[in-house]
């Protein structure tokens, strides 16, 4: 079983991928290239007389059903709203499928490119957007999916501690790194409270956004969540203090046409950078089992990864306990 779950694609060849698509109706014609994922596999998939469709085959024992139902109706939510969504299709009534060992779900081919934020009024674009997809997100709240707090940079700081891919020599520097890390990380939550939580995308980086003529649209809701606005805002921040700023109202100018930001959510962007460092870290170690990973991320498997990766969360300490002026 344990390796069942390690491995939970080594039985997904090819001709699985086609067979799986063929019970869907989809007609494939052959063609078939692997898109670029990791935590679960993603297919682009020809088919006969008919456009292409991208296949997401789901990576077992992460989520639920429910919670990819969930993450299926907030798609469907925002594409009824008129909103840039890549949402699954819908076929013979269902959008999950079961097919062998595998969960999956087929996917409209959406065109675009990679987004240039620096292009004149692609920021506010982008803010305005995010705001409506947001005002569609707090209507109602999610049942299973979950909830973006501080007991997530808890379990990934526990996890990685124990994970035999840690060096030895390295396991008190990072407990002593990731513990104080983790006290500034409460403290910020702290000082933010109470703030609302609502349906957010919750991976909300240029990876997950393709640029259309129209402007942004997003693309794998895979880790939708409960949480405060700023965690689908602060990762398009970055540089000095003054870019920060100067980003941060090209966003702003576009977001307050549909919402707002409370002010004190500013306070977590350093926060949410540490817990996403922290869970990032803890996510290669607990897949490295599976062979994409040690593919992908080779430099994980040498000491010297480690170290640096120790330093950079004794950085990002100093970075929460005084971080940028962004409002």
């Amino acid at each position: 079983m344990i390796a069942a779950i390690d491995t939970p694609f080594a039985g997904l060849t090819p001709d699985a991928v086609l067979d799986a698509a063929e019970a869907l109706g989809l007609s494939p014609d052959g063609r078939m290239f692997a898109l670029n994922s990791y935590e679960n596999r993603v297919y682009r998939l020809g088919r006969l007389e008919a456009e292409p469709v991208v296949l997401k085959f789901y990576r077992a024992a992460r989520w639920s059903d429910a919670q990819i139902l969930e993450e299926h109706a907030l798609a469907a939510e925002l594409v009824e709203a008129e909103l840039p969504v890549a949402a699954p299709l819908s076929l013979g009534g269902a959008t999950l499928h079961h097919h062998a060992a595998f969960r999956l779900a087929a996917f409209p081919l959406c065109p675009g490119t990679a987004p240039d934020l620096d292009q004149p009024g692609a920021r506010e674009l982008l803010g305005r957007t995010l705001a409506r997809v947001h005002a569609i997100g707090a209507r109602r709240r999610f049942r299973e999916r979950p909830t973006l707090d501080v007991s997530a940079a808890r379990r990934a700081r526990d996890a990685l501690r124990e994970s035999p891919l840690l060096p030895d020599h390295m396991r008190s520097a990072y407990l002593q790194a990731s513990t104080l890390l983790l006290e500034g990380i409460e403290a910020a939550f702290q000082a933010a409270a109470p703030l609302p939580g609502i349906r957010l995308h919750g991976d909300c980086h240029l990876g997950n956004i393709l640029w259309q003529s129209t402007g942004p649209l997003f693309v794998d809701l895979d880790d939708c969540m409960t949480g405060p606005r700023i965690q689908d805002l602060w990762m398009f921040l970055s540089g000095t203090e003054s870019e920060q700023q100067r980003q941060w109202r090209e966003i702003m100018d576009g977001y307050d046409q549909f919402g707002s930001v409370e002010f004190r959510e500013l306070g977590l962007i350093e926060a949410l950078r540490s817990v996403r460092m922290l869970h990032h870290a803890a996510w290669i170690a607990a897949r490295w089992a599976d062979p994409a990973f040690p593919r992908a991320f080779p430099w994980a498997g040498e000491p010297r990864y480690w170290e640096g990766y120790v330093g950079d969360l004794r950085v990002q300490c100093e970075q929460l306990a005084d971080p940028p002026r962004v409002g």
